[in-house]
């Protein structure tokens, strides 16, 4: 430590950093609404420099799966075939004249191929990656080989479309783990379906305890959606545009995480005390 540097001690969250993330996702400071500012202190590049990376940490450690990556296509080898009535006794000009020949009918076949199927250039075959052929197995994939693996203590998912379908097939496949691991889980317009899914009544309770779903829809961020299955709350994102809903939604989705994880630390349920209204449900 350089003479007159004040010590490397700094907060260990973006609140005590006083910063925080606007309804725009830009980082502002809580007080001043001023952009980040890494020349804090004069003449201290180190300091200033040590203080921009601890702010940088936010606690967090992120994984972006990629579930919709499941093949990819190469061109189909060619299958040489030689003709049977080839004989090596034959006259070589004869070969010679039937070989151009069907050089010829090659040509005009692949011309008119072109011409009836001008985007099919080429014949294409799909190989699928090893264990994670489909969006539910890559993430069952990632949950063995990465978090489960992982020290994280409180593990957050956000499951956009599919992607909750994804999750709750992990739940399936996982269900003792996932609850071990999953402080919350938020889902942005999610398309999962717990009867289709065969999702138990245990999946169904946790779900219900500590998922939510922000789903399109025109009623302003966070306003209550009535929904027919009793899988958990489900609250509008604040826009009717389905690709819209998880960057609309965040400011909404981090609150919910806070929350769970601090309900988690003193011992008690998320009481998701935001949301006004809780899904009513019959267990058939």
């Amino acid at each position: 430590m350089k003479k007159d540097e004040p010590p490397l001690d700094f907060p260990d969250t973006l609140e005590g950093f006083e910063y925080a993330f606007n309804e725009k996702g830009q980082l502002r400071h809580i007080k001043t609404g001023e952009p980040f500012v890494f020349n804090y202190r004069e003449d201290l590049h180190r300091w200033n420099q040590k203080r921009y990376e601890a702010l940088g940490e936010e606690g967090y450690g992120v994984i972006v799966l990629n579930p919709n990556e499941n093949y990819i296509e190469v061109e189909k080898p060619k299958i040489h075939v030689q003709s049977s009535s080839d004989s090596s006794d034959e006259p070589a000009e004869k070969r010679e004249r039937k070989d151009k020949v069907s050089k010829e009918t090659k040509k005009r076949r692949d011309f008119y191929e072109k011409y009836r199927n001008p985007q099919r250039e080429k014949e294409m075959m799909q190989l699928y990656i090893r264990e994670n052929g489909s969006p539910e197995e890559h993430a069952i994939y990632v949950w063995d080989h990465f978090i489960a693996q992982s020290a994280a203590e409180n593990v957050f998912f956000v499951a956009h479309s599919y992607g909750g379908l994804a999750f709750v097939e992990l739940m399936i496949q996982r269900e003792a783990d996932v609850k071990s691991k999953v402080t919350a889980v938020a889902l942005t317009d999610s398309v999962h379906n717990v009867w289709h899914q065969e999702a138990g009544k245990t999946i169904r309770e946790w779900m219900r305890e500590n998922c939510c779903n922000w789903v399109s829809s025109s009623e302003p961020l966070d306003t209550s959606v009535e929904s027919m299955l009793p899988d958990c709350p489900r609250v509008s994102a604040g826009t009717d545009r389905h690709e819209l809903t998880s960057w609309k939604s965040f400011p909404s989705i981090f609150k919910f995480f806070t929350e769970a994880s601090e309900a988690k630390t003193s011992s008690l349920k998320p009481a998701l005390t935001r949301r006004s209204h809780r899904i009513k449900h019959e267990e058939l």
